[in-house]
C-alpha cells in the first residue's frame, strides 16, 4: 500500500477494535481495554470516527437485522492493510528509539 497514514492513538484502537466485526458499545469497550483504559470514547466521537471510517473505505457497516437499532462493523481489506502499515510503522519508531539509546550508552 503506498498510503501512508500516521493514525491517531483513537483511529488506532478503533481499527484494533475491530480485528473481528463488533458494534458501536463492543469497540468503546475493546479500544479501552486494549488501551489498558488510556482510549475512552464518548459516543459521539466513536460514531463521527466510525463515519470517516466508512468514508474512507477502512471499515463497512454490515447489514443491520430486521427490528435491530445495533449496527455492526468490519475491517475491509483496506483497513486491514492501513492498520499493518501503522504497526510496521510504529514498530520501526521503536526500534530506531532503541537503536539510539542503546548508541548513547
Amino acid at each position: 500500500m503506498n498510503d501512508a497514514y500516521a493514525l491517531t492513538e483513537t483511529t488506532y484502537y478503533i481499527l484494533l477494535a475491530l480485528y473481528k466485526p463488533n458494534h458501536g458499545y463492543g469497540i468503546m469497550q475493546k479500544a479501552e481495554e486494549l488501551s489498558e483504559g488510556r482510549v475512552r470514547l464518548a459516543a459521539g466521537t466513536l460514531y463521527g470516527a466510525l463515519n470517516a471510517l466508512c468514508d474512507k473505505g477502512w471499515i463497512v457497516q454490515l447489514p443491520v437485522e430486521s427490528g435491530s437499532r445495533r449496527k455492526d462493523y468490519r475491517l475491509t481489506e483496506k483497513g486491514f492493510a492501513v492498520l499493518e502499515n501503522e504497526l510496521a510503522r510504529l514498530e520501526k519508531l521503536v526500534n530506531e528509539g532503541k537503536k539510539v539509546l542503546e548508541e548513547s550508552k
